[in-house]
């Protein structure tokens, strides 16, 4: 009853051919009306749970309380001095502090007046006694420079130093790298290539050593959610600030730009670059095999045109039914090439196969009509088995798949109806060709033979294979972290692999919110006894330890230095006469001590640069000037800042510190780094399991990253069981015997089994991006073995030499073609999802094609 049903729709398609055409053309260009209106995409990897989940919550309202730390772009500075890296840094910031229609906020977290005024308070009391000593022993040098703080004064002061030799005085140890580098710069400068000098490095090395190495610019910018890149109009806001900077413009500078906002835009640039070319990539090559499948251009125009209005449709109810795209379900627009040409191919390939008695061709209406009642019910159960093992995913807590389930499971109900409406439609209005000879595969005879003689040792092989892989599922591993499935050669990835190597700027840690400071203070020192941690960050970091002890041994050293570092009067700055008379007045003081230098003494070296400079044109003399005495003012300007801390309480840290870890009601926050590499995840699950032995209530990006991919395999474990029982109970209602159901069934499960040999032995790991292989494996799978046991059921004694035979190779090669163009995609996620889509459907022909003919009953078959 079923099929004389479907026969008759189809024959009333062709009749009505330009109505039904025009029916679709309407509903076709509805889809992309609503599609333009209605239909974005989003690249943001947290959004692809449900917000339900325990753990997802608190993370929601981590970034609730404290949204200063999301939806950021940060500029990511490195310089050959450091100086060059803070000034760097500020002026970006006054530039994009000053352009207010890219930008809200904008932040230095390192360079914050009260961290520069208690920086020495840091320190621990050895490390602040050796550099306070430092300091106070070159107490004459700095009182010189800071006097006439020029080259001329640097030169007098080296001067002086060969005087003390020669009076019996040595050079004491302490002062031996501010030596080294004032031989390497006076070198360079001689030798017509000044290089800035960094005083910071010179006078607060140990301070110098508490940063991370680079300078950081965090702007919040005004995202504009209409374009597919938000953040677009601000990153090229803040590219044309630094292309401005006069360290970048000297190549002293140099600015990567990371952040949470330029990942999500690279990403998806990367993900609709690779989706744009393997979607037309796609359709071309299916073009090319429909040519091998069918011949006829009568025939491949209409499946061509069937298979892109029914992904217009698809587009739409996506658009209606969730609006925003994901990373992964955005690649539905593959999925239903790959998937929905298997029906068309199969229409028509068992069109062209209709013959009268005589072998010759059918009339066109006649051999529809025949076609429609023999395979549209074996098409109806495919797409209905195919749609529901996509739809089981909609019910989990994966979003991403579960939105994908969606769009698919319905796109493949679209693609059924328009194999069974439109095709026959647009076949009529072509007047396809049903060619002189049926297809099939006649030279695969000794194939079918060779299987069913020997269908014992080829089913014991099967079976091999399925128990090791049944194995090896227990080593399957899930990489969790999102990434991993990022470009890694992109500017914010590179940036942010620099910043994960320092534990202090590292983008995995763990965030918790506790009641009070109380709570925090006792959390965070058992926290600091893990193994696994390298750092608790807490407000009460703020309050350096032995506050007393370290204010009076500050107070001392700037009793005796300040006076000499506050001058009354500032010296004019010299002239290049000046400068060449002081360089060769200390060249000749050092000269004259030249025999009691050691060989490696950096005096030596400083005494042939500077009689080089006493000799040197005005304008390398000036240029040396401006080198060597660039940042000094600044530097004898933090100096004498650092020298007069204040004693730090809770209520005199300022708020935009305070903020970071404080909430009004008293709530405290804090960050736990991790020490060793989180990206490897048995560091990350390792980290989360002792933190958590500390509090229970942990959350931040480590968590998240952890838990994503709990909830991930959960969801795919309860949605891969339901999918198999739903399409169990389709087939056992539409098939009628449970043998039947078990035919179908068994090639499903083995061609998992064996996907799963490979993702082992490649090896190719699991990632949010390539996981839907799975559903995927269960709608190609269930579709070509759907037609094979159907055929065996009607009588087909020769699987391999049939129609379906061919049609199920031609699918495969179109579905395969689809999903090859994701493998050459450039973003690593797309890449690996189209890579274990080939193998899974490489494991799924393998199966249908040599373990069904071999697994069909042979007895049965010839009783036929």
């Amino acid at each position: 009853m079923l099929s004389s049903l479907i026969g008759r729709i189809v024959t009333f398609c062709a009749r009505r051919a330009w109505l039904i055409i025009a029916i679709f053309a309407l509903l076709g260009v509805a889809s992309v009306l609503v599609s333009m209106a209605r239909l974005g995409v989003t690249t943001d990897t947290g959004k692809m749970f449900s917000a339900d989940l325990p753990w997802k919550k608190r993370n929601t309202e981590l970034s609730r309380l404290f949204p200063q730390n999301d939806d950021t772009l940060v500029a990511v500075i490195h310089s050959d001095i450091p100086e060059q890296g803070r000034a760097t840094a500020r002026q970006l910031a006054q530039a994009l502090s000053a352009d207010r229609r890219h930008f809200t906020i904008v932040n230095l977290p390192d360079d914050k007046p009260f961290l520069n005024n208690h920086g020495l308070m840091y320190l621990d009391k050895p490390a602040l006694g050796d550099l306070l000593d430092s300091i106070t022993a070159a107490q004459p040098f700095l009182g010189t420079l800071a006097a006439d703080p020029s080259a001329r004064s640097l030169f007098g002061a080296l001067g002086l130093i060969g005087e003390g030799i020669q009076s019996g005085n040595g050079v004491p140890d302490s002062f031996a790298p501010e030596l080294r580098g004032f031989a390497e710069s006076l070198k360079a400068a001689a030798n017509g290539h000044p290089q800035d000098l960094s005083w910071q490095n010179l006078l607060a090395g140990p301070l110098t050593k508490l940063s991370v190495g680079y300078e950081f610019v965090i702007a919040k910018p005004i995202l504009d959610f209409k374009s597919f890149q938000p953040g677009g109009a601000a990153t090229n806001a803040m590219r044309r600030a630094i292309a401005q900077l006069p360290f970048v413009k000297s190549g002293n500078a140099h600015v990567m730009i990371t952040g949470e906002v330029q990942l999500s835009d690279e990403e998806f640039a990367t993900v609709a670059q690779g989706m744009t070319l393997g979607l037309i990539t796609s359709l071309v090559l299916v073009a090319l095999w429909l040519i091998l499948a069918v011949h006829s251009p009568r025939v491949i125009v209409p499946i061509l045109i069937t298979l892109v209005t029914g992904l217009l449709l698809t587009t739409g109810f996506a658009a209606l039914a969730v609006g925003t795209l994901n990373l992964i379900s955005v690649a539905f627009a593959i999925l239903f090439v790959g998937i929905a040409v298997d029906f068309a191919i199969q229409f028509c390939v068992r069109l062209r196969g209709q013959r009268l008695p005589g072998g010759r061709p059918m009339p066109l209406p006649d051999a529809l009509a025949l076609t429609g009642a023999e395979t549209g019910h074996q098409i109806l159960v495919a797409a209905l088995a195919t749609a529901v093992g996509f739809l089981a995913f909609v019910p989990t807590s994966f979003v991403g798949v579960a939105q994908l389930g969606l769009i698919a499971g319905f796109g493949m109900l679209i693609a059924f109806i328009g194999t069974l409406t439109f095709l026959p439609a647009l076949l009529h209005v072509f007047r396809a060709d049903l060619g002189a000879r049926a297809p099939g595969f006649a030279r695969a005879a000794p194939v079918d033979h060779f299987l069913r003689e020997h269908r014992k040792p080829v089913l014991a092989v099967f079976t091999i294979l399925g128990l090791t892989g049944a194995a090896l599922v227990p080593t399957l591993h899930f990489d969790a972290d999102p990434l991993h499935t990022k470009n890694p050669h992109s500017e914010g990835m590179r940036a942010l692999h620099f910043l994960e190597q320092d534990p202090r700027s590292s983008p995995y840690t763990a965030d918790l919110l506790v009641p009070n400071l109380d709570v925090a203070a006792r959390e965070a020192e058992q926290f600091d006894k893990l193994p696994s941690v390298s750092m608790v960050m807490w407000l009460g970091d703020y309050i350096p330890q032995d506050q007393q002890a370290k204010l009076a041994m500050i107070q001392d050293t700037a009793s005796i230095l300040l006076p000499t570092i506050v001058p009354e009067q500032v010296a004019p700055a010299p002239d290049a006469n000046a400068l060449r008379d002081a360089a060769r007045k200390a060249a000749d003081q050092l000269g004259a001590v030249d025999g009691r230098l050691g060989p490696n003494d950096p005096l030596r070296d400083i005494q042939q640069s500077l009689q080089r400079l006493s000799q040197a044109p005005d304008a390398t003399l000036l240029a040396a000037n401006t080198a060597l005495t660039r940042f000094l003012p600044d530097q004898l300007a933090e100096l004498r800042d650092v020298l007069q801390p204040t004693p730090v309480t809770y209520q005199s840290i300022p708020h935009d510190i305070a903020d970071e870890y404080l909430l009004p009601d008293g709530r405290a926050k804090l960050s736990i780094h991790p020490k060793g590499r989180l990206s490897d995840n048995k560091v990350l699950r390792r980290f989360l399991m002792e933190t958590r032995s500390v509090d229970p209530n942990i959350g931040g990006p480590a968590l998240e990253i952890y838990e994503s991919a709990r909830t991930l395999v959960h969801a795919f474990v309860v949605a891969a069981i339901s999918a198999l029982i739903m399409i169990a109970i389709i087939l056992l209602v539409a098939l009628r015997r449970l043998l039947d159901m078990a035919l179908v069934m068994a090639p499903l499960v083995l061609s998992a089994l064996l996907t799963v040999i490979l993702i082992v032995t490649v090896p190719e790991t699991l990632n949010f991006a390539n996981i839907i292989a799975l559903p995927l494996l269960l709608g190609v799978g269930v579709s070509f073995n759907i037609y094979f046991v159907m055929n065996w059921r009607a009588g087909v004694r020769g699987p391999l030499t049939s129609p379906t035979a061919r049609a199920v190779l031609f699918s495969a090669l179109t579905t395969g073609t689809a999903f090859g163009s994701l493998a050459a995609s450039q973003h690593p996620g797309t890449a690996s999802m189209g890579r274990l889509l080939l193998m899974s459907l490489g494991c799924t022909l393998l199966s249908t094609l040599i373990f069904i003919p071999a697994l069909l009953p042979k007895r049965d078959i010839d009783k036929e």
